[in-house]
């Protein structure tokens, strides 16, 4: 069992209370983390502030990458941790740290990547001898990072690594239940020579120390990743301050009638049950054309019941738990309230303490709970359709608008999806959720701001742009 400390500034600092960390599947402690104070919380941000970081951009990318490379070395470890604590699936929690290694891969990258520009100012009839040029410089507070359960240090690294690679000092709270992993990149980022004030790492329970990390005077921008009632909540109450929110999908898979039916099939029920279905942009509906929906739903049902689950720590099955029992008995409660609405059960819909089947159901109407609101879990709801403009009408009429996935054949098709879908991305014959981690991600409407994750996007959003100008003669 592990006993960790906060990182306060790159120290381990003790605190007065402490709280277990539970393995879903098992039920036993996986290990224990302090409850940071509000002092402590304080403690950290003045710490942070007071630091004046001087990293070249050669020293950050020499640390970022030193750090992939422990990562990628202690895979096993990491995956066995992320786990340990979330209950997903070891296959999952193996890729999961490779991704990890790729974001600071493409953080040490960037940072060595000049990002000026410049302009001449001599090209209207009103110009002069001079140029402008522009740079990229560090905020001048502290950057809160608040991340979720569901990729334990994948999200983490999303908000760190571009913090590092702009030189900019940053306080993170991860969610209280999955910290371990958070702590553990944390260290592996000090061992890489980053310095302590830079990085703190803070566990405790969000009722108590939330608001001080909205609400300190030295908090700059407040970076979220989770669930759109809190997104909410921190844009009131962030005041002034920039906020960077990616918040929660309703992400479909939509089938024409022209489609590969094994392909999609095969896309759909892997973009169902990865991660347990605990992503953002995991498929959360099934939009099938009425002509070929009979036959989509077989593959559908027979991929289903091919797919392997329990024990998350068996290296053999290709799903683990869901984070909590809580979120178990939520999602069986949706389905079972849309078969009373007239669903049609073909698969899964058993569920253990946090386990829960691949869940397969039909005959389902948009206007159901279970595919208006986003269901974060391994549930797969088909819905029917004539034609191309249903198909449209349905995937817009949530309130979410991250991403989705198209599978045709037919280029004016695909061009009226990326054209009309109301998402920040649109994959054609992919998965919903295909990314680089360096390419922009982030989506819409009840999904996000607008404003983009991925490390370049990120990047952008933790520095502040200057522009100066020189005369040329």
């Amino acid at each position: 069992m592990r006993e960790e400390s906060l990182r306060i500034a790159g120290e381990k600092v003790a605190a007065a209370h402490r709280f277990e960390v539970r393995n879903p599947f098992t039920r036993e402690v996986v290990g224990t983390v302090p409850k940071a104070s509000l002092a402590q919380v304080r403690q950290a941000f003045d710490t942070a502030l007071a630091y004046k970081p001087k990293l070249s951009r050669f020293d950050r990318s020499h640390i970022l990458n030193k750090a992939a490379s422990a990562v990628r070395e202690r895979t096993a470890e990491i995956a066995a941790l992320i786990t340990a604590e979330s209950g997903l699936c070891l296959k999952d929690s193996t890729y999961e740290a490779g991704r990890v290694a790729d974001v600071l891969m493409f953080g040490a990258q960037e940072c060595l990547r000049d990002d000026g520009q410049s302009f001449s100012c001599d090209i209207t009839p009103h110009g002069r001898a001079r140029r402008v040029h522009t740079l990229r410089q560090p905020l001048l507070g502290v950057i809160t990072a608040i991340t979720p359960f569901n990729h334990p240090m994948n999200q983490v690294a999303h908000k760190v690594v571009p913090a590092v690679a702009t030189n900019n000092r940053m306080v993170l709270k991860p969610s209280e239940k999955v910290p371990l992993s958070a702590l553990l990149f944390a260290d592996i980022l000090y061992e890489a020579g980053l310095p302590g004030p830079m990085l703190s790492v803070l566990t405790g329970d969000p009722k108590e120390i939330a608001d001080e990390l909205l609400t300190h005077p030295a908090v700059d921008l407040v970076s979220f990743t989770g669930g759109v009632a809190i997104g909410k909540y921190i844009a009131g109450k962030a005041g002034y301050r920039r906020v960077v929110l990616e918040l929660g999908g309703n992400d479909p898979i939509i089938v024409m009638d022209d489609a590969d039916l094994e392909e999609a099939a095969t896309l759909a029920v892997s973009g169902s049950y990865k991660n347990s279905g605990q992503r953002c942009t995991a498929i959360k509906r099934m939009l099938v054309h009425e002509a070929v929906a009979a036959r989509f739903t077989e593959l559908v049902v027979e991929k289903t019941k091919a797919w392997t689950f329990g024990d998350p720590s068996n290296p053999k099955h290709e799903m683990g738990t869901v984070i909590d029992e809580a979120a178990a008995k939520s999602f069986q409660a949706r389905v079972d309230e849309a078969l009373a609405q007239g669903a049609r059960l073909l698969a899964g819909h058993e569920r253990d303490g946090a386990l829960y089947a691949p869940t397969v159901i039909d005959r389902v109407r948009p206007e159901m709970t279970v595919v208006r609101e986003e269901t974060f879990g391994p549930v797969s709801p088909i819905i029917t359709f004539g034609g191309i403009d249903e198909a449209i009408r349905i995937s817009n009429g949530t309130a979410y608008g991250l991403s989705s996935a198209v599978c045709t054949q037919r280029l004016d098709h695909i061009m009226r999806f990326v054209n009309e879908l109301q998402v920040g991305t649109v994959n054609v014959r992919e998965v919903p959720g295909y990314r680089l981690e360096l390419t922009p991600f982030g989506g819409i409407k009840d999904s996000g701001l607008g404003y983009k994750e991925g490390v370049q996007e990120a990047m952008k959003s933790f520095t502040n742009l200057k522009t100066y100008s020189l005369p040329t003669q």
